[in-house]
C-alpha cells in the first residue's frame, strides 16, 4: 500500500476501499490535517480537539476513527459509547451515537459522510444498541438536511445548544 505508513494496518468495515482506521502515531498528522469547508467550521470542532476530548474521557467512551478511501484520508469521525446522557450519574439515560463527523473540504459529496454514519450504525448494532444519536448546529451550512436524509428524526431536545437527532437501528435478522 502506498501513502501513509501504518494507515492500512487497521480494522475494515466493508470490502470496498472505504474503511475506518484507528488513530495512531503513524496517522495522527493525517487525521489532524482534515479540514472542513470554511462555511462549516461553526458546526464542527477541529480533529485535534476531538482527539483531546477522547483522551480526557474514560476509556471506551470515545471511538475516534480516520475515514480512508484506499490510501487517502478523507474524513474523521468519533462515536460516543454508552454515555450517561442526562449527566446525573444515575445512568438512567444511556446513549450512544455519532459525536463528530468531519469530511475534508475537497471530499464532500462523495458518500463518505453516509459511509461514516453507516459504519457507526453497524458498530453500535454490534454492541447491542437499538438507537443512534447525533447532535448538530442549525444554520445555513449546517448538517441538518444530511442527517434528516439519512433517517434521523429530531427528538425535540437540545444538548449544549445543538439539535438532538435519533436514528432507529434495525436489528440484524429482524
Amino acid at each position: 500500500m502506498t501513502g501513509m505508513p501504518g494507515v492500512g494496518a487497521a480494522e475494515t468495515t466493508t470490502s470496498s476501499p472505504l474503511r475506518l482506521v484507528e488513530i495512531t502515531p503513524l496517522n495522527f498528522e493525517a487525521a489532524t490535517a482534515i479540514r472542513v469547508h470554511p462555511d462549516q467550521e461553526f458546526a464542527v470542532c477541529p480533529v485535534v480537539k476531538s482527539l483531546a476530548e477522547a483522551y480526557v474521557h474514560p476509556p471506551g467512551v470515545a471511538w475516534p476513527r480516520l475515514i480512508m478511501d484506499g490510501d487517502r484520508p478523507v474524513g474523521f469521525l468519533m462515536a460516543f459509547l454508552d454515555i450517561d446522557w442526562n449527566g446525573r450519574g444515575d445512568r438512567s439515560m444511556i446513549r450512544s451515537g455519532l459525536w463528530r463527523l468531519n469530511i475534508a473540504v475537497g471530499e464532500q459529496g462523495c458518500g463518505y459522510g453516509r459511509f461514516a454514519v453507516e459504519s457507526v450504525s453497524a458498530e453500535l448494532r454490534r454492541r447491542g444498541a437499538t438507537e443512534m444519536y447525533v447532535t448538530w448546529h442549525e444554520g445555513e451550512h449546517g448538517p441538518e438536511d444530511f442527517y434528516l436524509r439519512l433517517g434521523f428524526r429530531k427528538t425535540g431536545e437540545k444538548s449544549e445548544g445543538e439539535t438532538v437527532g435519533v436514528l432507529a437501528l434495525d436489528r440484524p435478522g429482524s
